[in-house]
Parts: C-alpha cells; sequence; structure tokens
C-alpha cells in the first residue's frame, strides 16, 4: 500500500437509487451498479473498509449484507418498498438522509473518511453528510439531465427542472468530481459551471479475468445459435435513451439489402425494460413485427455476468446506438471479449472505442447508416478480425485497478482540499 493511501482508512459510498447487489440491465440497474461493486471491492482489497449505502426495495433484505470481504451494503428503509420509480426518489431523500445519519451517528466519531456518492440524488444526500460528518465528498454523476435533454430521441421524456437544480447544487458541494471521460469534464464545466481545478478524469474498467476471448463456437452452441449465423448483440436497458430501436431498424434495413441475410441473422436484445421504457414494454417486439423482422429478433431477460460473456463471445457485433452514454461499459466488456463494437459517437463512447482498430463509431441514428456500418464489418470476415484483434488490445488498456488507483489519489486529493478549508 502507498502511503497516499494509509489515511484512508474508511469510506462510504451512496448509491441510493440503485444497488451494487441488483442485476444490471433492468430497472434502474446498469453500468453504474457495475462500477460500485467493482471499485469497492478492489478498494478493499487495499485494506480500506467499504459501506455502501441504498434504499431498501424489499422487506426480505437484510439491514446490511457483505459484498465481499471488506464491503458492507447498507440498505436504508425510505418510502414503499416496491412501486417507487427513480423519478419518485426526490420526495424521499429526506429519509433516504436520515437513516444514513442515523447510521453514523451509532459509530464513533470520525468513523467515516471520506464520501463518495454516486448520481445526483446520492449527491444530495452526500452534500448533508458532508457537512455533518466534517468529511470530503466526491461526486460521480454517470449521467447529467442536461446532457441527456440535449441528446435525446424524439419520444423520449426530458428530464425535469428539479433534477438539474439538485445536480447544480452538487456541483457546488463536492469537493472532487470524477468524471469518466474528458467530454464529460468538458459537459461538467460547461454546462454546470464545475471548476476545473475540482474535476478529475478517471475512466471505468472492465474486469479483464471474466471478460476474455473464448471459443464463439461453443458459446453459440450453448445459446441455441446456428456457428454460421451473424450475430448483432444489444445489452442493456431497453428505453429509448439506449435506443434498441435503431438496430431493429438497421437490421431490417439489412435484409433489405440483402434478403439472403435473412437464413443466418440472429438480432439479440438482452435487458428489460427501464425508465421512459416502462410506459410501452412491448414497443420493441411490436417495432420488429411492424418491420417484418421478428423472426430474426431474439428477446432476452437481463442475465448474470458468465451468461452476458457468453453472449458477447457468441456475437459478431455488439451496437451500442444510445443518445447519451458517460462511458459505456457495455462496449468494453464486448471488446474484452474480442467482439468489435458499433456505437454512437456520443459522451463517452469515443473514449470507450477506437474508431477504426476496435470498431465503428456512427454519427446520427439513421437506420441505413448503422446498417451499412454494421455491414462493413459483418460482410468483410478479415476486417472483423482485424477489429477483433484490436478490441482486445484497447480493451487491455482498461482495468478496474487502475480504475481504483486513480480514484484513491482523487480521494486523497480531497482529503487535503478539505483540511485546508477547516
Amino acid at each position: 500500500m502507498t502511503t497516499q493511501t494509509q489515511t484512508l482508512r474508511r469510506i462510504a459510498i451512496l448509491s441510493v437509487h440503485t444497488s451494487p447487489l441488483h442485476q444490471p440491465g433492468t430497472g434502474d440497474s446498469g453500468g453504474m451498479n457495475v462500477y460500485i461493486a467493482e471499485t469497492a471491492q478492489a478498494i478493499a482489497k487495499r485494506g480500506i473498509e467499504v459501506e455502501i449505502f441504498t434504499r431498501a426495495t424489499s422487506i426480505e433484505e437484510p439491514e446490511t449484507i457483505q459484498l465481499a470481504p471488506g464491503v458492507t451494503v447498507r440498505h436504508i428503509p425510505a418510502g414503499p418498498f416496491e412501486g417507487l420509480s427513480k423519478e419518485d426518489l426526490p420526495g424521499q431523500l429526506c429519509a433516504v438522509t436520515a437513516g444514513v445519519l442515523r447510521a453514523e451517528a451509532a459509530r464513533r466519531e470520525g468513523f467515516y473518511d471520506l464520501i463518495h456518492s454516486h448520481y445526483w440524488l446520492s449527491g444530495q444526500v452526500g452534500w448533508i453528510a458532508q457537512e455533518r460528518w466534517h468529511v470530503p465528498l466526491v461526486h460521480t454523476m454517470h449521467t447529467m439531465a442536461r446532457v441527456k435533454n440535449k441528446q435525446m430521441s424524439a419520444d423520449d421524456q426530458p428530464e425535469p427542472a428539479i433534477r438539474e437544480i439538485g445536480e447544480e447544487q452538487v456541483v457546488l458541494a463536492a469537493d472532487r468530481l470524477v468524471a469518466n471521460t474528458d467530454a464529460e469534464a468538458a459537459e461538467l464545466i460547461d454546462l454546470y459551471g464545475a471548476e476545473p481545478n475540482r474535476v478529475r478524469v478517471v475512466h471505468p474498467g472492465v474486469n479483464l479475468e471474466v471478460f476474455s476471448p473464448g471459443d464463439s463456437a461453443a458459446a453459440r452452441a450453448n445459446l441455441g445459435i446456428a456457428p454460421d449465423a451473424t450475430v448483432l448483440l444489444f445489452v442493456g436497458r431497453i428505453q429509448p435513451l439506449k435506443a434498441p430501436d435503431v438496430l431493429v431498424r438497421a437490421a431490417a434495413e439489412l435484409v433489405n439489402m440483402n434478403p439472403a441475410l435473412r437464413k443466418n441473422l440472429v438480432v439479440a436484445i438482452c435487458g428489460g425494460p427501464s425508465g421512459t421504457g416502462l410506459s410501452r414494454p412491448d414497443a420493441l417486439v411490436n417495432l420488429a413485427k411492424e418491420l417484418g423482422i421478428e423472426d430474426v429478433v431474439r428477446f432476452e431477460p437481463p442475465v448474470s455476468r458468465d451468461e452476458l460473456v457468453t453472449w458477447y463471445r457468441a456475437a459478431t457485433v455488439c451496437v451500442v446506438p444510445s443518445y447519451s452514454e458517460s462511458f459505456g461499459l457495455v462496449a468494453i466488456e464486448a471488446q474484452a471479449c474480442g467482439t468489435p463494437v458499433v456505437a454512437a459517437n456520443v459522451g463517452g463512447l469515443p473514449t470507450a472505442i477506437s474508431d477504426g482498430m476496435s470498431g465503428v463509431l456512427v454519427d446520427g441514428h439513421n437506420e441505413t447508416n448503422w446498417a451499412h456500418a454494421i455491414e462493413s464489418i459483418t460482410g468483410n470476415p478479415q476486417r472483423r478480425q482485424a477489429l477483433s484483434v484490436g478490441a482486445l488490445k484497447h480493451a487491455a488498456e482498461f482495468s478496474w485497478e487502475r480504475t481504483t488507483d486513480e480514484l484513491l489519489a482523487v480521494y486523497q486529493e480531497a482529503i487535503a482540499s478539505s483540511e485546508q478549508r477547516q
């Protein structure tokens, strides 16, 4: 352990609206859950205790549960256990804050050395806890209302003003703001007036031991997919922001361009309805029917990490057509398995993907452009192989150990900054 991290004994991580114990790919669970779980475990391995606070969503959840050695998840009762959407949670922030402060009050004074909050709801709780505990607050947005509202699809709903105001308050309160990419750092500064000297860029990582290349034929046999199939894979929550409809429309365009492709085409959608997608849970199924390709589209529920690796290995291409992404963990996971990615040229995706080396970035969301970008890989085995090699090389640059090293450096900065203020 370096001398920089020795002053850190114990940190509190706040993840109000979603738990790292929840299955990514449905509800409000996604890349943020993975980020918190992976970094918490890596931090604990450095000898620093981690306690994660999240809202209880089931009466069956114990008050505390150990995620890994040195990592405890604490469930805070706030409002009804079920039936609350993320949009309803601002009304429960007082209850969450009271629960977090109550848990700390039962400890000795100075129990936590630092708070790291994730998403604006957690930042609101962290803002109060920071002042009460006299410790620094580090905050990661993951997504931002003003960014989403600028880039949202025509059929999505804008983020409310209360979120924009809440985000501004957190930006002002935090000792350090952790951005996933340079693009996100610029958005914090330009759209929220963040002080540049308090913004730090730390790239998320990927578990390179779990997400790794493997036998594609075996993966396809395991999933009941023909060995010669062209497999287009989408992984994520089914909602307008993630734009799985762009893949479905592009697949229909590919079939129109080459009718013979139909007999060997599999479009796999792995995930569940979420967010504004909950109002029309069958929209994607109906779209596939309207476009006449329901026979090639395969809908899969969110799957375990091991099953997800199987899907990545089975895929010809992983498609990430989001309107907004702070980073895009799915893209890195796919590349770590040797699968090229076709992704939207937005947000953090140009960092997660090396255009032309590990995948292809697409401007806009026109299905014809997406069809041509996908076909440029699926129709050219030599290029697909070259991109696969590049994908492995690019993904190797990202690891949770590296992310954790950089986070701990930011934590130390925040502690020093906080001490100077006091």
